[in-house]
């Protein structure tokens, strides 16, 4: 364990104050100081020991102070090379090691020096060393119980120059220095290189590179070093290093966000260093409670003393969480495990006073974060810490007697009695921060026995008014963190230093110190760029934030471009303003953004960049290569090449190639413009002459480099028999034991055309050669089987013609048989729900440029008119046969483009395509198979639940029910239901009655398949589960106790034939309430239900398809509500109507003859008619149906049917038929002979009287039947008349005629309008005035009272007594007007014979008649 002690506590000029110090390891090479440095460290330690005792007696055994185990050498080494000091030092506390050179302490923070500890283990390292080095440099140890130092020269040489003088070279270890070296040049080569790791806390990780060595030389091995984020690290609790053979391994065994960072591995040789980094992310653990923060991170200490320490920590991020409310700082003994938790209230600000603590002890700091959901889980604990004085060794004073070592000793030993301390000088403020200020001072020389301490006073700056810090602990060391200032205000601080004798003067006053003001948290940073990188990776740029108030860090968050589901990119404060974010998925968008931390907490989110899509960077491609002559003509030759390794991130669109006689040096580009295809013919050449060619290849970035230059290519023509070369060789399907590959077939072809090839094959390095078929092969691809796993091996195809084989095609690049990770075979089945033949394809690894290739027979398919479809989804496809057919076999492959050759083949045989056509149809016209066919269940009230279960069924499922044929309903009272997870089907009859004997089936349909079951219910069967339904129903009324219809409704049709409702209700009470409902409207029936006799009833009146519908019945109470209704429609309508027609026939009466004004009607008289019986009319055997002629109906107590305008045709046999299911009830009358002539008679006189009534002169109104007026006014009584023809008009007043005069004015106006004018009436014109109205076919009266009164006079009030209107009969006898020949002049065609109303009267002004003769 390391003791973490803050540098420049201690006096740097200890080689010129040796009364501060025990004594120089080497202030002369005499060995009387060797023999005194000994002496001095075994008496001081022996002084320690002896101290000790004072203390904790329970650490007695563990206190020591320091010795060095291992001492530093001194070193001779060139200019720029690196060189490590090394020494281990032991004590307890865990001592603290402080380097010099040349007695000035060193300054490790320009970057130049790197001093590492561990766990005792102190190095110090300078990467290059230059010539100022060369220096003396001492490492001093101390803790409280004393120091020891070890020293060591460093010379450094220029390069191939000749030694130089040391003034160290007088040192005892001059002989150790090292001889001039001659450095072997090192190459060092990562084979295998560790990649991002992506972990979560508490879990483990290992970082593995894997290099050979060029020479590798047993005694000149490079130094592995690891680095994270630029920090080396060592083997710790948390930090595991393993090195060796070539090997070297970082093993981080519990993970926590403060390991995440950049890893460096630096192979470090004489000669130079190879490197290679990654990124380890660690993403917060589960936390205690859903919505608690992540743990915080990074815990520093940034002063100790004996009682308190300053701590200091990184905020987690909170992207997915609330934000932090505070924070929670606890503290654990070194050698327990009790945590203490430091703070009552969360602090909001990341730095943390920890006080309290007991001096000389060792102790683990811990902070947890809290929001509104908990607390998070803790940090890592820091490393423990001590409190002690850090200044309490430089006061051990050793006092040399005589040339010898008598007394170590502190200085406050020294007695001087009686005088109080001398003043403290040098007060500074070594920290300021918000509330408190870290004091530092030099103490005054003292020499006392007795004990002195310090008193601290405080003042704001400006008054004048000093006060006392420390009233209650005195304080012992020179050094004092003060506490519990105000924010951003000034103060001043003086020293006072006392013992047992008094108090000194007041040390000088500091200036004013200002604490440091809360600026809150830094502003948002700036613009966000993201650029790409990698294929899995993006560099994220951003401006700093304009004020960043003590910045941290940053915080990137990332978010897929469209989903606004933000994730951290990073768990641990980044300190640059660029991060490269890891892990990304190829091809995918992404945007980002950026909050900046400081100890108050994260500032504002940045602005989102712009989205990017995560690929690598463009660059020009690599160059072709394995150039290839593949035909010549003698003065053309046709070229192929090898595409480029790397493509530069960009498809290569064109390629150039050159050319150049061998021999000589300059090329010349043969084409304009560039080739497209990697095939390419040369003209122009010269026979026999002797070329070679490069390619340059081309993206969208540029052009690539070129290629090597081809070999020697001879202009001669080829006339061989043979095949040329084969070429393109390509591979797919690779796995670990075999792989396919596929050629293009030769541009030169030989003598005859090619009939087959062989595929020849061999382990990389070697030329043993293996013929992959024996037999040649007609198709340009093969399946290479038989191969060893993991090996590496190179192709070639040799055509062949009837002239025998041809030429070896150019070797293929070397493939190892080894199968892609995660690698996917095609898979072929026929989909269950469509019959569809698919073949599906996962790909183990996808870019955005990349898309899938479906082939047959390695064929790219481009016809897809014969029902082929391909579906492609993210990294899965789908090739699919709609219509599959007999030819679809054979080998099917698919290749996914841009990738590291993912691709995969399936080959379907006949008889294996066969097979899943036989499929395809039962799928395509499936029956639902069944678990268990249609069955019954008998529930609580009797009723009865039909049901079924399916193997399975989907949610769009569709059923019916069927009794007898008849679809039976689900609704209420009966229900219909499924379950899909089950498969079961059920229907819920509510009540089985003895009508539902016979066959119930059900009837499935679920997508394209149907399935169906029956169930026979009938003789004892039947009996059997009626009888169970029937004492279900009864057991339910016993148990349940409450009113309920003990005889449900039924429909009764009485002798009278009225139709009635009748139900019974039992276990009543009087609270019990009873209502009827039709179509779930209330219906009040005329008389309440008798619910003392429990049988109610509800007639219905006027029975027919109009009161048809549903009829419900309920019955309720406090202790629960039954109910029971009945459906009035198809079939029990039907039996009601039977009934009705049965009971109607037998009471029918013989037919009457009742004639009318229009015509002779039959009436038969029976109990009751509606229109919905089956009743039939007959005229002499023939049906007679409704029409204008023949009008059919009744009233319901008879029916009728009137034969209209009766003629001689009509006469004859007239019957009518009832008739029920079982019986026929039949009336006859005959209509002819005297019957007819009598009724004929009556009906003409009728038809007359009709006509006259219709035509008889009529008052249509308009007069009043009083009128009241005063005297002198005019009075006017004006109304409608009509008739036809024209009626006459008479007014009467008081009975007598009234003549037309200058008083009274009689008139008609178009023969409709009558009125009469009174002039200036007076009082002799009241009275009772009669208009009458009349023709030929009759008229009527009216009378108006006429009251008049004076001017002045109260109105008075006229009570006549009202007469009805008195009819005039007509002339008889009544005559008929006849039809009349239509001529031109006839004002309006003559009424037919059917129609016995006579033609509309011309409008104009009527002829005044004779008066009538007055009524009787």
């Amino acid at each position: 364990m390391s003791v973490w002690m803050r540098h420049g506590h201690y006096n740097h000029e200890y080689h010129h104050k040796q009364s501060h110090y025990v004594a120089k390891e080497y202030s002369s090479s005499e060995v009387v100081e060797d023999d005194y440095k000994h002496k001095s460290s075994v008496r001081i330690q022996g002084v320690v020991r002896k101290k000790m005792v004072e203390k904790y007696v329970r650490e007695e055994s563990m206190i020591r102070g320091p010795k060095f185990l291992v001492r530093l050498r001194s070193h001779t080494v060139f200019e720029n090379t690196p060189i490590k000091l090394f020494c281990t030092v032991e004590g307890f506390p865990m001592p603290i090691v402080k380097w010099y050179k040349d007695g000035v302490i060193l300054d490790t923070s320009s970057g130049k020096y790197l001093v590492e500890n561990n766990i005792g283990l102190h190095s110090l390292e300078i990467s290059k060393c230059a010539t100022d080095d060369t220096a003396q440099y001492t490492a001093v140890a101390g803790n409280l119980h004393g120091q020891v130092s070890t020293q060591a020269s460093v010379i450094v040489k220029r390069f191939k120059q000749e030694e130089e003088t040391s003034v160290y070279s007088w040192l005892p270890y001059s002989a150790a220095m090292l001889p001039k070296i001659h450095y072997t040049k090192i190459n060092i080569t990562f084979v295998e290189k560790f990649g991002p790791v992506f972990s979560t806390e508490g879990a483990s990780a290992s970082l593995t590179a894997t290099m050979t060595l060029s020479p590798n030389l047993a005694n000149l091995q490079p130094e592995a070093q690891w680095y994270r984020d630029d920090t080396r690290l060592s083997d710790s609790k948390w930090v595991k290093i393993e090195t060796g053979r070539g090997v070297s391994t970082l093993i981080l065994p519990h993970l926590h966000k403060d390991d995440e960072g950049l890893y460096t591995l630096r192979m470090v040789t004489k000669g130079g260093s190879a490197e290679h980094s990654a990124f380890i992310s660690v993403t917060d653990g589960p936390p205690p409670v859903p919505g608690a923060p992540g743990a915080p991170m990074d815990i520093k200490i940034h002063d100790a003393n004996r009682d308190y320490v300053i701590t200091s920590w990184k905020p987690p991020n909170t992207t997915t969480e609330g934000p932090i409310l505070g924070y929670f700082v606890d503290k654990c003994e070194v050698g327990t495990e009790n945590w203490t938790q430091c703070n009552d209230h969360p602090i909001k600000i990341c730095k943390y006073p920890v006080s309290g603590l007991f001096e000389s002890h060792a102790y683990y700091l811990r902070v947890r974060a809290v929001n509104s959901h908990g607390i998070s889980k803790p940090s890592r604990m820091s490393e423990p810490i001590a409190a002690l004085d850090p200044t309490e060794f430089e006061r051990l004073h050793a006092i040399k007697l005589g040339g010898k070592l008598d007394v170590v000793s502190y200085h406050d030993d020294l007695e001087v009695e009686g005088k109080p301390p001398g003043a403290s000088s040098g007060v500074y403020a070594s920290e300021t921060d918000r509330t408190y200020v870290v004091l530092s001072w030099k103490a005054p020389a003292y020499s006392s026995k007795a004990p002195m301490w310090y008193y601290i006073e405080k003042s704001v700056a400006g008054s004048d008014a000093w006060q006392r810090v420390n009233t209650q602990v005195p304080i012992r060391s020179p050094r004092y963190a003060v506490f519990d200032l105000a924010e951003g205000k000034q103060y001043q601080f003086r020293v006072l230093s006392a013992n047992m004798y008094g108090t000194s003067e007041p040390s000088e006053p500091t200036g004013p110190i200002q604490t440091q003001e809360l600026k809150g948290v830094p502003s948002a940073p700036g613009q966000v760029i993201s650029t790409r990188e990698t294929d899995t990776s993006l560099l994220i740029q951003w401006a700093p934030p304009k004020e960043p108030n003590n910045l941290i860090g940053y915080y990137i968050d990332q978010c897929v471009k469209g989903s606004k589901d933000w994730t951290s990119a990073n768990h641990k404060p980044h300190k640059s303003s660029k991060f490269v974010v890891s892990g990304l998925t190829t091809g995918e968008s992404y945007v980002f953004r950026v909050q900046a931390i400081n100890e108050l907490g994260l500032s504002d989110e940045s602005q989102e960049s712009s989205p990017v899509s995560v690929k690598a960077a463009l660059t020009a491609p690599s160059a072709p290569y394995d150039i290839t002559m593949l035909n010549c003509d003698g003065h053309s030759m046709i070229l192929n090449w090898k595409r480029p390794l790397h493509t530069g991130g960009a498809n290569v669109k064109e390629y150039f190639v050159d050319k150049r006689r061998s021999g000589t040096t300059v090329w010349r580009e043969v084409h304009i413009p560039p080739v497209k295809e990697r095939l390419y013919k040369v003209e122009g050449l010269t026979a026999g002459a002797i070329y070679q060619f490069q390619v340059y290849a081309a993206n969208l970035a540029g052009l690539g480099a070129a290629s090597k230059p081809s070999a020697d290519f001879t202009c001669e023509a080829w006339t061989l028999p043979e095949p040329g070369p084969a070429y393109d060789l390509k591979f797919c399907e690779v796995r670990d034991d075999s792989l396919v590959v596929e050629w293009e077939k030769p541009v030169y072809t030989g003598s005859g055309p090619v009939t087959g090839y062989h595929v020849e094959y061999a382990k990389k390095g070697t030329s043993d050669w293996t013929t992959a078929n024996e037999k040649a092969v007609s198709h340009r691809f093969i399946k290479v089987t038989g191969l060893e796993a993991g090996s590496s091996y190179v192709f070639r195809v040799r055509a062949v013609n009837e002239a025998g084989l041809g030429m070896a095609s150019q070797a293929s690049d070397a493939v190892i048989a080894k199968a892609l990770p995660g690698s996917q075979e095609v898979s072929c089945v026929v989909e269950q729900k469509t019959g569809d033949i698919v073949m599906s394809f996962e790909s183990c690894q996808m870019s955005e440029e990349s898309h899938f290739v479906w082939k047959k027979n390695y064929k790219q398919i481009t016809d897809f008119s014969q029902g082929i479809v391909v579906k492609t989804e993210g990294s899965h496809s789908k090739l699919i046969f709609k219509n599959p057919t007999k030819e679809d076999f054979g080998t099917f492959s698919v290749a996914v483009t841009n990738t590291a050759g993912v691709s995969s083949s399936h080959t379907i045989s006949a008889e294996e395509l066969q097979k899943m056509l036989i499929l395809s149809h039962d799928i395509r016209h499936p029956v639902i198979p069944l678990k268990s066919d249609l069955a019954y269940k008998i529930l609580e009230r009797g009723r009865m639940k039909f049901w079924l279960q399916a193997e399975e069924i989907s949610s769009n499922v569709a059923y019916k029910f069927f009794f007898n044929n008849k679809e039976l309903s689900g609704a209420d009272p009966n229900k219909m239901g499924h379950d899909v997870s089950t498969g079961v089907i059920e229907f819920i009859l509510d009540h089985f009655t003895d009508e539902h004997e016979g066959t119930f089936t059900c009837q499935i349909t679920d997508g394209g398949g149907k399935g169906q079951s029956s169930l026979v219910l009938i003789g004892s069967a039947f009996k059997a589960a009626l009888a169970e339904a029937e004492y279900q129903r009864r057991e339910y009324i016993r148990v349940k106790e409450g009113p309920h219809f003990s005889h449900f409704l039924t429909v009764e049709v009485g002798d009278d034939c009225s139709v009635t409702l009748v139900c019974k209700v039992a276990n009543l009470k009087k609270e019990s309430e009873f209502h009827w409902y039709r179509e779930d409207t209330e219906v009040i029936p005329d008389v309440k239900p008798d619910l003392g006799s429990g049988v109610c009833k509800l007639p219905i009146k006027l029975f027919s398809l109009k009161t048809a519908g549903v009829y419900k019945a309920t019955i309720s109470d406090d202790r629960g509500k039954d109910m029971s209704q009945v459906d009035i429609s198809g079939k029990v309508f039907d039996d009601v109507i039977n009934k009705i027609n049965q009971l109607a026939g037998a009471s029918a009466a013989e037919v009457v003859i009742h004639c009318t004004a229009t015509g002779i009607q039959l009436q038969c008289h029976m109990k009751y008619y509606t229109s919905e019986m089956n009743i039939t009319w007959l005229h002499s055997e023939s049906k007679l149906s409704g029409s204008e002629k023949f009008v059919i109906g009744g009233t319901p107590a008879m029916a009728t049917m009137e034969v209209i305008e009766p003629t001689e045709r009509d006469k004859g046999m007239y019957s009518i038929v009832i008739a029920d299911l079982e019986t026929t009830h039949k009336r006859v009358l005959d209509l002819s002979g005297d019957v007819y002539e009598k009724a004929f008679a009556e009906f003409m006189k009728l038809k007359a009287e009709a006509y006259a009534e219709k035509n008889r002169g009529k008052v249509m109104g308009g007069l009043p039947d009083v009128v009241t007026i005063m005297e002198k006014k005019t009075l006017s009584l004006t109304c409608t008349v009509c008739g036809d023809p024209k009626p006459q008009v008479t007014w009467l007043k008081n009975g007598a005629d009234i003549e037309p005069g200058d008083q009274y004015v009689v008139s008609m106006d178009q023969g409709r309008f009558a009125s009469l004018t009174i002039k200036g009436v007076s009082m002799d014109d009241t009275g009772r005035y009669t208009m009458i109205v009349q023709n030929k076919y009759g008229g009527e009266s009216v009378d108006i009272v006429v009251s008049v009164y004076r001017h002045g006079e109260k109105i008075p009030e006229a009570k006549p007594t009202l007469t009805p209107k008195t009819l005039i009969p007509p002339k008889l006898p009544i005559e008929l007007p006849q039809p009349k020949t239509a001529a031109p002049a006839a004002p309006s065609p003559a009424p037919s014979a059917q129609s016995p109303t006579p033609p509309k009267a011309a409008a104009g002004r009527g002829v005044k008649s004779p008066t009538p003769s007055r009524r009787k």
